[in-house]
This record gives C-alpha cells, structure tokens and sequence, in this order.
C-alpha cells in the first residue's frame, strides 16, 4: 500500500517544510479547483501521466496555463513524434498508488514509482507558492518550490526544473535536449483495451496531443540519445570530453559524491547518536541516498557513448570505389 495523504503531510513537517492545507471537496479539474483556492494566490498546478512505448513511465507537473505539446515533448525526450502518450488507467494503482485525479510529483514518494521520471515546470520557481494535491484530491497544500525540492531530495530525487514550452530544434547535431530525463528501468504492465488516463487537474484544452500517434503503430528511426547534465543545464557534445564520456572522470565524479555524502553525515551529534552502530547507519544511509545518483549517472555514461557512436557513423564518409 502507498503513502497516504496523513502520511505524507506527517513527513513535510518531520522535514519542517512550511505548506498551507486547505480541505475541499474532491476535485478532478484545475477549474474546479480554482473555486476553492483560486483566491489564495500562487499558481495551480496540472499534472500528467505518461508512458513510453517501452512501458516507461513519467509525470510533468506544469503550471495551469503552461502549454504541453505532447508531440513535442516526445522528440526532446528523443522518443520520436508519437513516442509517448497517456498512461493507461490500471498503472494509476500499480504504478503510483494513487487515485484518479490525484497525479502530483509527491507521487514519486512511492517505492513502486522509483523508476518514474519526474519532469517539473521552470514556472514553478517563479510563483511564491504553488498548490498540489497531497496524493488525494480532497485537500490542496501551497508550497515554495524550495521546499518541494527539499521534499524530493529527502527521497533521493534531485528536483529537474524544464521549459515545457520550448521547441528546441533535434536533429543529426542538435540531439534531444530532455533525453537524460527518460527513465533508466521500466515496469512491465499488462495493456488490456488501454483506458487513458484523464489530464491530472485540468481541461484537456492545455495540451497538444496528436491523437492519430496512438491509433496508428508508425515505426520511427531511432534518434540519437543525447545527455544532459542536469546541474550545468548543459547538453554535452559528442565529440568533447565530460564525465559521461570519460571513465575515468566518471569514476572521480563517483568518488566525489561518496567522499562527500560521508562528510556530511560524520558529524559530532550523529557519532553520539548511533555509537557503535556509525558504520552500519552510515552505510545504509549512503546506499539510499546515492542509489538514484549513480544509477543516473551510469545511464548518461551509456547515453553519451550511444551519442558518441552515433557522431561517429553520421560523420564517417566512404572513399569512392
């Protein structure tokens, strides 16, 4: 069973993250919210559902008024055109463990969700609070960015902020921009006649959906994928050295994490706290808190050498027999 909406505002003030709670009655429409805590200020939120064709899952949490193509969004993510669509209903319970019309990015709180990519709206950051459903869509909570951010580290997510309006060229030498963002393991569900999943908080006004895409199995080629560093919101050029395509960098980058999670745990009051039993609690600790981390980083290596490989064979030219 997943987290619940108690448990989930239990641990935002174990984390003493400041929100506002507000009780309502069930919403299922960003509209309908509105009349309830439209009058409170800071910005709504929408948030949508997603699966790939390799059974990969994603949320985008977006502003109200942000425009999602779908279509776009797909070829940043290097998927293609018609490379993602809703998810299926049934993975509402199996994936997220959260109701219909309860999508929201504390979803990925839920061990059954550690695979899915959590894409947030850049907007986020400029509004003085944004309201969320706490995993159950009778109740909004307003929140800075900051503190979602800090929620989602709690759990060993690094908070990943997009302009989800942009329409950055792809192509041989402009790869995907959001390709770091697909997701390195997939959960295999079983697609009976596939019940899409409604837009989270929202009409389906807001977004740009090519419907044809899912009605029709058009087999596309497969574009290069490109890594992005999400701290340096820099695309890394195949042909330039980094530490996704250098072993040996990456093997120090790893390092450096390590080296310095454990700083940061060894202090006076948590030596005092644990005794004896330091290095197992430090060991744990490392473990879950760099798991995501590496797993990340070891896929943008495989990405970038994917990408590299790619450069390669695009710039290779035969002599005429």
């Amino acid at each position: 069973m997943g987290y619940t909406k108690d448990q989930l505002l239990a641990r935002l003030k174990e984390l003493q993250i400041d929100f506002a709670q507000y009780e309502h009655p069930i919403v299922l429409t960003v509209e309908a919210q509105a009349k309830y805590v439209g009058d409170k200020g800071g910005g709504l939120s929408k948030n949508l559902f997603l699966k790939d064709k390799k059974s990969r899952f994603y949320i985008v949490s977006a502003l109200a008024d942000t425009k999602v193509d779908m279509k776009v969004l797909s070829q940043r993510l290097g998927l293609g055109k018609g490379g993602i669509r809703m998810a299926p209903e049934e993975s509402l319970g199996e994936i997220l463990q959260v109701p219909l019309g309860c999508v929201t990015p504390f979803a990925v709180v839920n061990e059954s969700a550690r695979h899915v990519s959590l894409l947030l709206d850049k907007g986020f950051k400029t509004q003085e609070h944004c309201f969320f459903h706490p995993l159950s869509n009778d109740t909004s909570i307003s929140l800075h960015a900051n503190d979602l951010d800090k929620f989602l580290k709690s759990i060993g997510r690094e908070a990943a902020y997009v302009d989800l309006e942009a329409n950055p060229p792809v192509g041989k030498d402009q790869p995907p921009d959001l390709a770091a963002f697909v997701p390195s393991g997939s959960t295999i569900l079983s697609d009976p006649a596939e019940k899409a999943i409604p837009l989270q908080g929202h009409a389906e006004t807001s977004v740009s959906a090519d419907k044809k895409s899912t009605a029709t199995a058009v087999k596309t080629a497969k574009v290069p994928v490109a890594v992005k560093n999400v701290k340096e919101k820099s695309v890394v050029s195949p042909h330039r050295p980094s530490v996704f395509s250098d072993a040996e960098l990456l093997v120090e980058e790893i390092l450096n994490k390590t080296s310095s999670l454990v700083l940061s745990e060894i202090k006076e009051d948590f030596i005092r706290q644990h005794g004896e039993h330091l290095g197992t609690v430090v060991a744990d600790n490392i473990r879950k808190r760099l798991s995501s981390d590496f797993k990340s980083l070891a896929v943008m290596f495989k990405n970038t050498a994917y990408a590299q490989g790619f450069y390669a064979g695009t710039h290779h030219h035969r002599k005429p027999l």
